[in-house]
């Protein structure tokens, strides 16, 4: 099976145009990257850890572009700093199933080729987002999921973990924790909340290319082969040089119902709305709408950013030149310049 996906990625490398590909070489916009620590309930004694995973995030991400490395490059190796950080629902950090495993989803796409790698229900991989990132880069396809995604990041030199190995101690004591208010009949607790969430990434390059990306642990206690929205491109992820790029955090269920990615990019285009405003828009009329909180982080076609959550918080944060923005809780914005070291 690893030996026809490598067949078949070298067949498709001929044809594959990205973001990285097309760019005259002239500086047209200042890079950015943005990113987000996920939408919740935060543990106002977390905050202090999640801005740090956010702010470094961004840098990583933005020092990715000042070596040379497009959007798409910028937006993956920001996620991948998240997905080291336990502190976050992704990778390491990821909530587990009602059965205790890690299961994995993430997507990226450029805004340049519309193009998409989506993955879903991996396990014991620490970076899905560089997954997706093959899936685009490699194959023809836009979606895979379980055993054949895994296989062919194996076959892409993706490194396979010991069974088990994403598996925290934070997370596995959340389970139980979950288990304990559990009501067996539902699955479900509609009150519960966790300060992790899901973790996205959204990038401007210096040739006014866009691209998005999401990673995510899924629900704490969920059953096994649940998807949510962070792997699907429209609610949970979405870029198009021609309108913007976006990273959705929350209620998977909902977001991916509502579709929240392309309301809010269809928000900016038919109503002529800045990104800020997009984002208010459609979740403010989502929360009223589903009873649901959210929150976004989306650039403009012009590099513009919106920053938006109905949730309690939200950790994110930018870099642009030598500034570094940053907040989590409603109404902060912070900033700080930083060396170029």
């Amino acid at each position: 099976m690893a030996n026809f996906f490598t067949v078949l990625s070298l067949l498709y490398l001929s044809t594959l145009v990205s973001c990285c590909d097309r760019c005259d070489g002239q500086v047209k916009f200042e890079p950015l990257v943005l990113v987000h620590g996920g939408a919740g309930k935060a543990d106002p004694t977390k905050a202090t850890k999640l801005l740090t995973g956010v702010r470094l995030a961004a840098r990583v991400g933005y020092k990715e572009m000042a070596k040379g490395g497009c959007a798409l490059d910028a937006v993956e190796a920001a996620i991948r700093s998240m997905e080291l950080d336990d502190d976050f629902n992704a990778g390491y950090g990821s909530v587990l199933t009602i059965d205790g495993r890690v299961e994995n989803d993430a997507s990226i796409m450029d805004g340049v080729t519309l193009k998409a790698g989506c993955v879903s229900l991996i396990t014991d991989i620490l970076h899905p987002i560089s997954v997706a990132r093959k899936i685009l880069d490699k194959l023809p396809y836009t979606y895979m999921a379980g055993n054949n995604a895994m296989r062919f990041a194996e076959g892409q030199g993706v490194h396979i973990l010991k069974t088990g190995s994403l598996v925290s101690d934070s997370a596995l004591k959340e389970l139980n924790n979950y288990k304990n208010q559990l009501n067996m009949s539902t699955w479900f607790i509609p009150d519960y909340h966790t300060y992790k969430g899901t973790i996205g990434a959204v990038a401007i390059d210096s040739c006014g290319n866009l691209a998005a990306g999401t990673s995510a642990g899924g629900s704490i206690g969920k059953l096994s082969g649940r998807i949510g929205d962070s792997s699907l491109i429209g609610s949970g992820t979405y870029a198009d040089n021609n309108l913007g790029a976006i990273s959705v955090t929350g209620g998977g269920e909902i977001s991916l119902r509502y579709n929240v990615a392309q309301r809010i990019m269809q928000n900016m285009n038919y109503m002529s709305t800045n990104a800020q405003q997009a984002a208010e828009n459609v979740l403010d009329e989502m929360n009223k709408r589903m009873k649901a909180t959210a929150g976004v982080i989306l650039l403009d076609k012009f590099g513009n950013t919106g920053i938006y959550f109905t949730a309690k918080s939200m950790p994110w944060a930018y870099q642009k030149r030598d500034s570094l923005h940053f907040g989590i809780f409603k109404g902060e914005h912070f900033s700080e310049k930083i060396s170029s070291q």
